[in-house]
């Protein structure tokens, strides 16, 4: 059976950057082994496959697969199949309702031209602490930096999730960005406690003027040795940010741009409101380009 399929870069307006993924729209009567094996065969960060949602009153349901498994909730894919939709329906400005497994995820469309939309969504679960990472010298063995790379500013490494679980490392500047690789020696037994390794470092210092962070993100035992972009990181990052004592209460969009190591430079705006010091929603936003339209038989 030919199932319709799109591909979009997404977190850029532009084509050949950002972060790719694959959407497939006809999924009906594939099982969970199928679904893994067309995003193994799109080989992208992730695709996600549609499916009718639950509640009538809501736009679809989603599933989404790395190359290597399936996860709950991740950014890229939530903005850029909501893009996709809305322009199919026709491209106004619009809001509606994702399901996926971590929950509801309201979206809001806003076109820009006929290939590129922007979707902003707030995020369905608010971000939470998940435990310690190991001492600096190790994390540093595990991303081929040194001890003194890591921190700023009073920022320590710690683990947090909103969806989807994320080691956060704080590192002082681009150069040790630059130097971050993961150690095959290290890497998984010091990070991945509990299950594949998805380490998110990132810094103040930025490439673009009025950026607010520069990022990068490992998971190679999710098929994604390095991600351009990764919205669901950002989700949990909130929770990181709100809990530094950095912001004061009211709203505050930040802009943090990733992938620029990759040759797929992204950005995302990531807002935060916080209320009484404390985390009260967080949203998720960025464009989506339209790149290949076709069909695959499975």
């Amino acid at each position: 059976m030919k199932r319709r399929f799109f591909t979009l870069d997404v977190f850029t307006q532009k084509k050949f950057a950002g972060n790719p993924l694959a959407v497939v729209l006809e999924p009906d009567g594939l099982d969970t082994p199928a679904m893994q094996a067309i995003a193994c065969e799109f080989g992208h960060p992730e695709t996600v496959f549609v499916f009718p949602p639950e509640k009538s009153k809501h736009r679809a349901a989603l599933r989404i697969f790395t190359p290597a498994a399936e996860i709950p909730f991740a950014g890229h894919p939530t903005v850029g199949t909501a893009v996709l939709l809305a322009t199919l329906d026709g491209a106004t400005t619009r809001e509606f309702v994702l399901e996926e497994k971590v929950g509801n995820v309201p979206c809001r469309f806003e076109p820009r031209t006929a290939d590129i939309g922007y979707v902003r969504f707030t995020i369905p679960s608010l971000p939470v602490a998940i435990g310690d990472l190991p001492a600096k010298a190790e994390i540093a063995s595990a991303l081929s930096v040194t001890p003194d790379d890591i921190g700023f500013d009073g920022i320590a490494p710690a683990c947090w999730s909103a969806g989807n679980p994320f080691s956060f490392v704080p590192l002082k500047n681009l150069d040790a960005i630059a130097r971050c690789q993961p150690d095959p020696a290290h890497f998984e037994k010091v990070l991945g406690a509990g299950g594949p390794a998805k380490v998110y470092m990132f810094c103040e210092q930025t490439t673009e003027a009025g950026n607010d962070f520069h990022a990068r993100m490992f998971a190679p035992g999710m098929g994604t040795p390095e991600d351009p972009a990764t919205g669901s990181a950002a989700a949990a990052f909130a929770g990181l940010l709100a809990m530094s004592g950095r912001y004061d209460d009211g709203d505050h969009t930040l802009r943090i741009e990733q992938g620029y190591e990759m040759g797929r430079p992204s950005l995302i705006e990531l807002g935060l409101s916080l209320r009484g010091g404390k985390l009260t929603s967080a949203t998720v936003g960025g464009s989506a380009v339209t790149v290949t339209e076709g069909a695959i038989s499975a």
